[in-house]
């Protein structure tokens, strides 16, 4: 009986250390989910937009809404307009 006991005990140790792959799975989703969020902020930093901060700052503050989110992404592509050398 105790050694019914002492493996249980042991399998439970185990399976709080190691978990079974879902800490894995939800470390993985929470990145995923993390990066998807910030993808308008990573396009305007990545194309050198004139407004990155301010995609930034509505990605940041308003991207849950899903209204903020698209605004920020509209913002990070839309088209540069040439600058003006003079």
């Amino acid at each position: 009986m105790s050694q019914l006991k002492s493996s249980e005990a042991n399998r439970l140790v185990e399976a709080t250390v190691f978990g079974d792959g879902a800490t894995v799975i939800a470390v993985a989703v929470g990145v995923i989910l993390f990066i998807a969020y910030f993808v308008p902020t990573i396009v305007a930093f990545t194309r050198n937009v004139p407004n990155s901060g301010s995609v930034l700052v509505i990605n940041l503050l308003l991207g849950w809404t899903l209204i903020g989110w698209i605004v920020a992404l509209a913002m990070a592509a839309r088209s540069q307009s040439p600058r003006a050398t003079e």
